[in-house]
C-alpha cells in the first residue's frame, strides 16, 4: 500500500485569523504538521498539497493575495505537487485523484485546515473513491462556528463533532505520533 501525505488548505489566511486570536483548536498542529512533512520528506514518501483559490476577488483565500500563500510550516518543495481547488473538496474541479491513482497511492494520511469545511469534504470524498484514510486529530486544526439557531459552538467542540462523525466510515482517526509505525 503507497501512503501520500495530503496537505489541504495550509494557508496564511488561517495564520492571519490564528495571529487576531480567533479561537481555534489544536494550538500545537503547527509542530505536528512539520513533523509530518519532515517524516514523509526524510523516508522518501510522496507529499501532495491542495490550495484553496476562491473565486470572488475579494475573497481572503486567493492565491494571487497575502492570505493565500502557503503557511511557512506547509510549504510545497519543489517537485511535491500542488492541486488548486476552487471549492471544498480537494477532488473536485482539480486533478488530485488522477494524480493520486497514477501514483499508485491507495492510502493517504490528511492534515490541514480547516477541519470543519475542506478537511471534512475531502476526506469524505478520498473515502468515497476507494482511499484508505488516516487522520492524525492533531495535525488538523478549525474554528468554532454558529449554528443555524445561533448557539456559539467553540472550536474544541467543532473538533470533535467532526472527528466522532468521519471515524469508521470514512477515516481512521489517530496521532501523528502513531503514524510513523503506519508507514
Amino acid at each position: 500500500m503507497t501512503t501520500a501525505l495530503l496537505v489541504i488548505d495550509l494557508q496564511q489566511e488561517f495564520a492571519r485569523r490564528t495571529a487576531a486570536g480567533l479561537p481555534r483548536s489544536n494550538p500545537g498542529a503547527e509542530a505536528r504538521i512539520t513533523e509530518l512533512l519532515g517524516l514523509f520528506r526524510a523516508r522518501g514518501l510522496p507529499v501532495v498539497h491542495v490550495h484553496h483559490d476562491d473565486p470572488d476577488p475579494a475573497a481572503p483565500f486567493r492565491l494571487d493575495g497575502p492570505g493565500g500563500q502557503p503557511m511557512p510550516c506547509a510549504a510545497p518543495l519543489p517537485g511535491e505537487p500542488v492541486h488548486v481547488k476552487h471549492g471544498s473538496s480537494g477532488f473536485v474541479g482539480t486533478g488530485l485523484e488522477a494524480g493520486l491513482r497514477a501514483a499508485g497511492i491507495t492510502r493517504l494520511v490528511v492534515i490541514g485546515a480547516a477541519v470543519n469545511y475542506c478537511v471534512d469534504s475531502t476526506i469524505r470524498g478520498a473515502a468515497n473513491l476507494g482511499f484508505d484514510v488516516l487522520l492524525p486529530a492533531d495535525a488538523t486544526f478549525g474554528f468554532g462556528v454558529t449554528g443555524p439557531t445561533g448557539r456559539q459552538h467553540d472550536a474544541d467542540e467543532v473538533l470533535s463533532v467532526i472527528l466522532g462523525s468521519l471515524a469508521g466510515d470514512f477515516a481512521e482517526i489517530t496521532t501523528a505520533a502513531a503514524i510513523p509505525a503506519r508507514l
